[in-house]
């Protein structure tokens, strides 16, 4: 796979990763049946909506994918804690938007498990799942977020 193919196959691996936490966080579905259910349903697959007939949810890099989302469940008490102790005093973890906790899990997690990848690369993912999302001004936040927590993880 050349350079420009697997960064695309990781930023949909990533984006659909924030989802299925959403999912599991939401639902509390069992991780392998979530995992097998955007392997089967999700991942590179046609989109099943009638105002998007046609498309195709990007190849997704799925090894990378099943990582950040069995990293975020199996460390999410670790991983809480460093992004709680980068929130403004008064703020909780439960008081962020639910689709913005799984993102910051997800950056977190990666910035703290995946060496291969540049800090930098991981925060501005991130922000670029965030914008899928959210505006500019949620997309900073992450952006902030990210970048603190990311100071002294990898030192």
């Amino acid at each position: 796979m050349n350079t420009s193919a697997r960064s695309t196959a990781r930023s949909a691996a990533r984006l659909a990763a924030v989802q299925a936490l959403y999912q599991l966080h939401m639902e509390g579905t069992a991780l392998n049946k979530l995992l097998d259910e955007f392997h089967q349903h999700r991942l590179g697959r046609e989109v099943d909506d009638e105002d998007h007939e046609g498309e195709v949810f990007a190849d997704a890099e799925v090894e990378f994918f099943d990582d950040i989302v069995r990293g975020v469940d199996a460390r999410r008490a670790e991983i809480d804690e460093v992004l709680t102790a980068k929130l403004s005093d008064g703020w909780t973890l439960a008081r962020l938007d639910k689709t913005m906790l799984q993102i910051l899990r997800a950056g977190t997690y990666e910035l703290m498990a995946r060496a291969d990848v540049p800090l930098a690369s991981a925060i501005n993912e991130y922000v670029d799942v965030a914008k899928a999302f959210f505006d500019d001004r949620e997309a900073k936040f992450v952006n902030g977020i990210l970048d603190a927590a990311s100071k002294g993880l990898r030192d």
